[in-house]
C-alpha cells in the first residue's frame, strides 16, 4: 500500500496550528462503506519524553475479524509533546507502517481523536487525510464537549456536543465499562463510525484491530 506523505517534520507550534485550520475545511465528513472486506488498527506507542516511537497497523478481515497483516515500525520522532497537536508527532511513522501493508484496508480505525478535537481536526483526520481512505477516531478519553444520557448496554451511545456543535459520540462497547469515544476521521459519516466500531468489538472495551496493534506497538 503505497499512500501520502507527512508534513515536513521543522514545523513550529503556530505553523501547526494554521495546518490544522486550514486542513479541518477539506475534511469529509460523509460516506458508506460498501462491502468492506479489511478494517486496520493503527496505533502507536511514544512516550512524551522519548524521542523515538513504534507505530502498529492490524489489518483483518470483516466481518470475520481475522488477522490477515500485522505490520510495526520503529523511528524517530521529531515534534514536541503539544496537546492537540500529535499528529504531527505520531502522523509520520504511523503514515510509514501503513505504507509497508500489502493489503489496502478499506477503513482505518484509529487510536486518537478526529472531528473532537478544538480545532476540528484530531489525528484521524490527519492521517484520513494523508490516506485518502475512510478513517475513525476511537479515542479512551474525551477531550472536549459534553453528553449525556448515555445508556448501561453495549451498543449504546450519546452525542458529544462542543459550542453547540455534534463533534462525535460515547459509544458503549461493554457493560459497566467505561465508553469509547468515536469521532469522524475522513471519508464516513458518524452514524457509519458508530456500526463499524461495534461491529468490530468481540468482548473487550478496545475494538479489536484497535486493541491487537495496542499490542502489537507496545503501548
Amino acid at each position: 500500500m503505497k499512500v501520502g506523505n507527512s508534513h515536513r517534520c521543522a514545523l513550529s507550534v503556530p505553523e501547526a496550528i494554521e495546518i490544522q485550520l486550514r486542513l479541518a475545511n477539506r475534511v469529509v465528513k460523509k460516506g458508506d462503506l460498501i462491502s468492506p472486506r479489511f478494517v486496520a488498527g493503527v496505533d502507536i506507542s511514544a512516550k512524551r519524553a522519548a524521542k523515538n516511537a513504534r507505530a502498529a497497523v492490524v489489518v483483518m478481515s470483516f466481518p470475520e475479524l481475522e488477522t490477515a497483516e500485522t505490520k510495526t515500525i520503529e523511528g524517530e520522532i521529531n515534534f514536541p509533546y503539544v496537546p492537540g497537536l500529535l499528529s504531527f508527532r505520531e502522523a509520520p511513522l504511523s503514515v510509514a507502517v501503513c505504507n509497508s501493508l500489502n493489503i489496502v484496508p478499506d477503513v482505518f480505525l484509529i487510536d486518537g481523536q478526529g472531528l473532537a478535537h478544538p480545532r476540528r481536526f484530531g489525528f484521524a483526520c490527519h492521517i484520513g487525510l494523508l490516506l485518502d481512505k475512510p478513517t475513525i477516531g476511537c479515542a479512551k478519553s474525551l477531550l472536549l464537549g459534553k453528553y449525556e444520557g448515555l445508556g448501561i448496554q453495549p451498543g449504546s451511545h450519546a452525542e458529544i456536543i462542543d459550542k453547540g456543535e455534534v463533534i462525535g459520540a460515547a459509544v458503549r462497547t461493554r457493560r459497566e465499562t467505561k465508553p469509547v469515544y468515536v469521532s469522524i476521521g475522513n471519508k464516513i459519516d458518524l452514524s457509519g463510525s458508530i456500526d463499524m466500531v461495534l461491529k468490530c468489538c468481540r468482548g473487550y472495551r478496545i475494538p479489536e484491530p484497535l486493541r491487537l496493534a495496542h499490542i502489537a506497538a507496545g503501548s
